[in-house]
């Protein structure tokens, strides 16, 4: 009985992670026109608004954007000797042999910039100026 109550929670778990999510229109149109030259696009849920994440001029970005069509911020992929020299010697000095595997720029609704320095389960967060902000689970 337990083998076949555990087959048909994975089979619900396949199903329910498996669901294509459907962008909204008024988001659809806001990306759209944002991001024309986006290929590769993939949609997801994220605190219920949506990451569309995408490739525009050789470069892998997402956007996080609302169901009326607001995009709330736009992240730019960049590899870890891309970030700030003030964020690289911050992670040296303060997660010594800990390797980073990527970086991003964040720029906000309001044009504020952040950066982000993803280690192993965890993300770093700077300000435009490379001041440290807080640490966030992945």
């Amino acid at each position: 009985m337990k083998k076949y109550f555990l087959i048909l929670a994975l089979g619900i778990s396949f199903f329910a992670i498996s669901q294509k999510v459907d962008l909204p229109s008024a988001s659809k149109s806001a990306f759209d026109k944002a991001h024309p030259g986006a290929s590769k696009i993939k949609y997801e849920k994220e605190d219920g608004n949506f990451e569309v994440n995408f490739i525009e001029n050789g470069q892998k970005m997402s956007v996080v954007i609302d169901a009326k069509g607001h995009i709330l911020e736009t992240e730019l992929e960049l590899k870890a000797t891309e970030l700030p020299q003030t964020v690289q010697l911050y992670m040296k000095d303060h997660y010594m042999n800990i390797t980073m595997k990527a970086g991003a720029k964040i720029t906000k609704a309001d044009g504020s910039i952040n950066y982000e320095a993803a280690i192993k389960g965890k993300d770093v967060i700077f300000d435009a100026n490379g001041k440290f902000i807080k640490e966030s689970k992945d």
